[in-house]
């Protein structure tokens, strides 16, 4: 029986996985060329895939380090041969551009897409993309100081609320002649008040 249920359900995520990889290209076939314009035009001016810039160089840059490590007598041909093949590969940038506009084409029409490149070619939207990264840090910092202070008035006030509903539903009295309370033990290492002979 259990084994029954484990095929089913194994069948049952190959059927999904089967529908959804038969399904993307058809979805992605709808997207018509105006569209994929428009989404070209929003990721090139929202700056998408900006912080993808670095990745070659990187990759380049650390397998130069690994190979002049080992090989410390090439270091010449190896240079040489990462930049040109670096620079090959570099045409396939174009693939990245390609996949972020067909990304964000089946999030947003056309129209959203239009107006997005609109907002973001105007003053008020570079502006925003050249100093949003510092607004956002402001934001950051400013959020920090106000959660440490909700966070401890919050500590603050229940701990407060907490003390006077345990000191309402338990009052424990003062007296003032230095006699514990009735019904109380007497402090360790201290007598028990004498009675008074009655």
């Amino acid at each position: 029986m259990m084994l029954n249920n484990r095929v089913r359900r194994l069948s049952a995520m190959l059927a999904t996985a089967a529908l959804v990889a038969f399904a993307a290209p058809s979805f992605a076939q709808e997207i018509s060329e105006s569209h994929l314009k428009a989404a070209r035009a929003a990721v090139s001016a929202i700056r998408a895939t900006d912080p993808f810039d670095s990745i070659l160089p990187q990759a380049a840059a650390a397998l130069q380090a690994q190979l002049i490590q080992k090989n410390p007598d090439l270091q010449e041909l190896i240079t040489q041969t990462i930049s040109a093949k670096a620079l090959a590969l570099a045409s396939r940038r174009a693939d990245l551009e390609k996949e972020a506009a067909t990304a964000y084409a089946k999030v947003f029409s056309e129209q959203d897409l239009n107006s997005i490149a609109t907002f973001y070619q105007s003053e008020a939207g570079k502006k925003l993309l050249d100093s949003g990264p510092i607004v956002t840090r402001e934001l950051v910092k400013a959020a920090e100081i106000w959660q440490n202070g909700v966070a401890r008035d919050l500590a603050q006030q229940v701990g407060e609320a907490l003390q006077a509903a345990a000191g309402a539903k338990a009052p424990t009295p003062t007296p003032t002649d230095g006699t514990a309370p009735a019904g109380t033990a007497p402090a360790e290492g201290t007598a028990p008040a004498e009675g008074n002979g009655n």
